[in-house]
This record gives C-alpha cells, sequence and structure tokens, in this order.
C-alpha cells in the first residue's frame, strides 16, 4: 500500500504496465507460454487465470466501473507479478530465506487490523494493488521475503547501499534464471528486475545507483 498509511504492505510486487491482451498464440520456440523462467513454462493460461479471478472481484466491487477503466495495464502486470515471484524465490533460495505460513498468517492479521476488516483490506489490495481475495497471502509472502531477505544480507533497504546489495542480489538471481518473455509482452531486463520500460517504485528503489557525496549533498 501506499507508505502514508504506515501499514505492513509498503512493498509492491505487483506491477502496473501497459499490456495488449493475452492470445492463443506464444512465441515460436515456447508456444502458448506467456515466459520461461528457470526452464519452466509460465502458461498464458496461468496468466489468464489470475487476470479471471481479479476481473471477478472487480464486478463485485461497489468501484467497479473505477477499478476496470483503471486497470487496462492488468494483463502485463500479472505477468510482471509472476516472473518477479520466481525471481524472488530464487534470491530468497540463495540466501537462505525461509518463509511460513504463520508469518503470512500474522501479517496478514495485522494487515486485517490496519483496514479495520477482513473486506477493508480485500477492497484496498483490490483497487490499489488488482488484488483478488485468493491473491492477498502470497503478495504478504513477497513483502516478508523481502523483509526477510535484507536482513539475510545486511541490508538496510532505506539506504543507497543497502537497496544497491538488495538489487545486486535480485539481478544476480534474474540473471540466474535466464528468463525469456514472449515477445509480444517485451522483454525482460536482469538489472532493472522488470518487465519492459516500466519500473514499479520498490524496484527503482532497489535498483537506482547509489549517490555519490556531490549527489547526496544537492
Amino acid at each position: 500500500m501506499h507508505r502514508r498509511r504506515r501499514t505492513a504492505l509498503t512493498v509492491s510486487a505487483v506491477t502496473l504496465v501497459a499490456a495488449p491482451l493475452l492470445s492463443a498464440c506464444g512465441s515460436q520456440a515456447h508456444p502458448g507460454a506467456a515466459a520461461v523462467v528457470g526452464g519452466d513454462r509460465i502458461a498464458m493460461s496461468t496468466v489468464q487465470a489470475q487476470v479471471a479471478d481479479v476481473r471477478d472481484a472487480q464486478g463485485n466491487s461497489a468501484q467497479a466501473v473505477q477499478a476496470t477503466d483503471q486497470s487496462g495495464q492488468l494483463v502485463r502486470a500479472k505477468l510482471h507479478g509472476i516472473i518477479l515471484d520466481r525471481v524472488l524465490d530464487r534470491a530468497s533460495a540463495d540466501a537462505g530465506v525461509t518463509v511460513s505460513r504463520a508469518e503470512i498468517q500474522q501479517m496478514r492479521q495485522s494487515a486485517v487490523a490496519q483496514y479495520k476488516g477482513e473486506k477493508g483490506l480485500q477492497a484496498a489490495v483490490l483497487q490499489e494493488r488488482w488484488l483478488a481475495p485468493g491473491q492477498i497471502d502470497a503478495f504478504l509472502r513477497e513483502q516478508i521475503q523481502l523483509t526477510k531477505l535484507s536482513q539475510a544480507l545486511g541490508a538496510d533497504p532505506s539506504s543507497p547501499a543497502g537497496t544497491k546489495v538488495l538489487g545486486d542480489a535480485l539481478a544476480k538471481a534474474s540473471k540466474a534464471l535466464e528468463v525469456d518473455v514472449n515477445p509480444r509482452y517485451g522483454s525482460w531486463d536482469n538489472k532493472q528486475i522488470q518487465l519492459g520500460d516500466y519500473k514499479a517504485p520498490w524496484i527503482n528503489q532497489v535498483t537506482k545507483p547509489e549517490q555519490t557525496p556531490a549527489e547526496a549533498g544537492a
């Protein structure tokens, strides 16, 4: 969620990028695949299922029209999120980081309290992160992974040096996975950890170059 809300949900691995709709045909090298990550195919049907879940949730929302109008970028947002999940998993495994079900439940309880109930949480993440109710726990898991990964690396994500350490770890994991995206959705940038030319706010912080003393004092 937005930083001004001071909630535990401060980092989003779900990005909002413009895209055409998925079609039945894939790339020649990987027909039917939206991407291949670490040798594993991400089927177009997997992306479509996530999109459909969000659309269903929007259809039941009091702000359905507004939510639908704002989510024309939804397809590639979901593909980006799936790829980023795999990158986080690889970086976490490299650092010996694991996330338990109990940790996810604890963070969900905190989020529910922050938004004054389960319905409040669901409405907020649907509008702000395009997450269907069934996608919330996966999102929370990502937030915990990022926090624990930073701790394992001894990186302070609030500092330029810390964000560089975290960004380097994610970039290394991304490169190792040899991400191959169907060209119709763009290409994956290992260094910037992004699909196409979009950067999520937290990615901007993680991957930006460390400031020089002169820049820091500007």
